[in-house]
């Protein structure tokens, strides 16, 4: 048997963290010309690496496979668009932006993030793998350049005159599976007194909250500040500050500049490393007992479930997201047990989600079967979902969340 190796430091992968068994692509829609045609399941199997400590995946599908047309669009969550306009408040308050600066975003999907700093007159520009998504940014005038980010890119940006005073990486880190690459494109675009922000789920939050449906082929790494730290730096980068978010059930919004530029480091960035050092992250007791806690939880909604279509209770679901479908192709849940998911996204709707095959409905398709319960997969969402779905309380309609724990409201 070959062993995995580990995708930072190359040693070799040994210590699961996770077995999920194996799942089709979370973003692989299933369209209409294809719904009686087979998918491909790969391992979906977490394993931290004992030499430094990054969680990963092994590879399976390319980037170009997985990104080059893809179906999530950032611009359909009420809660993104609050993140991301803020972001660009505090940003252009904090580093002085204007109209002498250059902002460029790395994975800027459908220039939900950008259009708030191309509304302060500041210059940008996207760089977006996906084609399809990259359209859309340009219709709402955001310019954008198709392509995959690494060294080579940040070079070649760098040299047409899009040095960047600010780079923004929302989600992205995780999605690489060269890590040094993508990293290193960041030392060739910055100016010297530039400042790059990562933002991405903090590995810390999925252990603590057993957030399971975070782990799929689209994210090859599950990250700590303690490993970003280390990884930036064998690329010139010093990290200066952290911030931690409520986002996708817990993020970290790193702060990174060159190694030789002033910007001071904050108190914040001890106490998030030693939150992880208190948590067991760099050691191999910290990731004991997440395997059988996942378990658990698979049981009890599958138990749930079998009860609500014993009694003879219908059920559908919100949120045709990535995390949604890990979820339920781990438990092995189908239209059997959760009729139809609803979605705001125009781009899922009419298709089915992948290997579960439960057809993505909108919204008020799903309001027109009158379900009883409404089971919201993306749970970091559920207060913003239960309010826009308010009106199954008029026949009772309940809600439910699985993760962390199964939660009937």
């Amino acid at each position: 048997m070959i062993r995995p190796t580990c995708r930072a430091c190359g040693a070799a992968l040994t210590r699961t963290v996770c077995d999920l068994g194996l799942s089709p692509l979370a973003n692989a829609y299933v369209g209409a010309a294809h719904r009686h045609r087979g998918e491909t399941f790969h391992p979906l199997h977490a394993y931290v690496c004992d030499a430094c400590w990054l969680v990963q995946l092994e590879a399976f599908e390319s980037p170009e496979a997985i990104f080059s047309d893809y179906a999530y669009f950032s611009g359909f969550s009420a809660g993104w668009l609050r993140h991301a306009e803020d972001y660009v408040a505090a940003m252009v308050a904090r580093f002085g932006l204007g109209p002498d600066s250059h902002v460029v975003e790395v994975a800027s999907n459908d220039g939900t993030l950008l259009q708030y700093v191309v509304a302060r007159g500041i210059p940008v520009l996207g760089v977006e793998p996906a084609a399809n998504v990259a359209r859309a940014a340009v219709a709402r005038g955001v310019p954008t350049e198709v392509a995959f980010f690494g060294r080579d890119t940040g070079r070649r940006l760098a040299q047409a005159g899009h040095r960047a005073d600010l780079t923004a990486a929302n989600n992205v880190l995780a999605h690489v599976p060269d890590i040094h690459d993508f990293v290193a494109g960041f030392s060739e675009i910055l100016k010297p007194e530039g400042v790059a922000t990562f933002e991405f789920p903090h590995l810390l939050r999925m252990i603590e909250s057993r957030q399971f449906d975070t782990i799929y082929h689209e994210h090859f790494s599950y990250l700590s500040l303690g490993v970003v730290i280390g990884l930036l730096r064998q690329h010139g980068l010093r990290v200066f500050d952290v911030e931690e978010w409520p986002t996708h059930g817990g993020s970290l919004r790193v702060f990174a500049c060159r190694e030789a530029a002033a910007h001071e480091p904050t108190p914040a960035l001890e106490r998030v490393v030693l939150s992880e050092w208190a948590a067991n992250l760099f050691d191999p007791s910290g990731y004991e007992g997440f395997g059988r806690a996942v378990a658990d939880i698979k049981c009890a909604a599958l138990r749930f479930l079998i009860e609500e279509r014993a009694a003879g209770r219908t059920v559908c679901a919100y949120g045709a997201a990535a995390k949604g479908n890990t979820f339920l192709n781990y438990c092995g849940i189908g239209p059997e047990l959760v009729q139809a998911v609803a979605d705001r996204s125009p781009h899922k709707q009419g298709t089915w989600l992948p290997g579960s095959r439960i057809p993505v409905v909108a919204p008020d398709a799903l309001l027109a079967l009158r379900p009883d319960t409404v089971l919201i997969l993306p749970w970091n969402l559920k207060d913003e979902i239960a309010s826009e779905m308010a009106a199954i309380r008029a026949w009772s309609g309940r809600f439910a969340v699985a993760i962390p724990e199964l939660t009937v409201f």
